[in-house]
C-alpha cells in the first residue's frame, strides 16, 4: 500500500510541475534570485545606450525561442510523468531521445544568439549574456530535476520487510 501511495504522490508532483510550465520557470528564478529574469539580465549586463536598446530587441527574440524549447521540455516531463509507472524500453528510448534533442536545441540557440549579440554588444558582453543564460537554465533544470523521480526510484525507496 505504501508503495502505491508513494508512487501516486511522485507522479502527481511531477505532473504538477510539467503542467505549470513557464510559470514554474518564472517562479523558480524569482524564488531563487528575488527578481524577474529580465531584471536579472538587465542588472548583470548593465549596458549603456545605444547597446542596451539593440540588445533588448535581440533578447526578446531569444526569449521567444527559448520559451518554445522550455515548453517542449515541459511536455517531455509530462509525458514521462504520465508513463512513469509503466515505463517500457521503447518509451524510455523515446523520452531520452526527445530530452537530448531538446538539450542540443538549447545549445544551438545559445550559439545562434551569441553570434547575434556579439555583433551588437561585443564578444565580452555576448559571453556574459550566454554565461548568465546557461547559469539560470542550469538553476531551473536543477530545481525541476529535484522534483522528478528517477526511473525505478519507487522500488529503491521501499525497504523490504525482513521475514522471520
Amino acid at each position: 500500500m505504501k508503495k502505491i501511495v508513494l508512487g501516486l504522490l511522485l507522479i502527481c508532483s511531477t505532473q504538477l510541475i510539467a503542467q505549470s510550465g513557464m510559470k514554474d520557470e518564472i517562479a523558480i528564478i524569482q524564488s531563487v534570485y528575488g527578481k524577474s529574469k529580465k531584471d536579472l539580465v538587465g542588472a548583470y549586463m548593465s549596458l549603456a545606450e545605444p547597446q542596451a536598446a539593440a540588445f533588448w530587441a535581440v533578447y526578446d527574440a531569444y526569449e521567444e525561442e527559448r520559451k518554445a524549447l522550455s515548453m517542449k521540455k515541459m511536455e517531455i516531463i509530462a509525458d514521462y510523468a504520465n508513463n512513469y509507472a509503466t515505463l517500457s524500453d521503447e518509451k524510455a528510448d523515446e523520452l531520452t531521445k526527445a530530452a537530448l534533442k531538446n538539450n542540443v536545441n538549447l545549445e544551438k540557440l545559445y550559439a545562434k544568439y551569441y553570434g547575434k549579440t556579439k555583433k551588437l554588444i561585443g564578444a565580452i558582453n555576448a559571453a556574459k549574456f550566454i554565461q548568465l543564460e546557461a547559469y539560470l537554465q542550469t538553476s531551473v533544470r536543477t530545481e525541476i530535476q529535484d522534483a522528478i523521480p528517477f526511473i525505478g526510484e519507487i522500488e529503491r525507496s521501499i525497504v523490504p520487510k525482513k521475514k522471520n
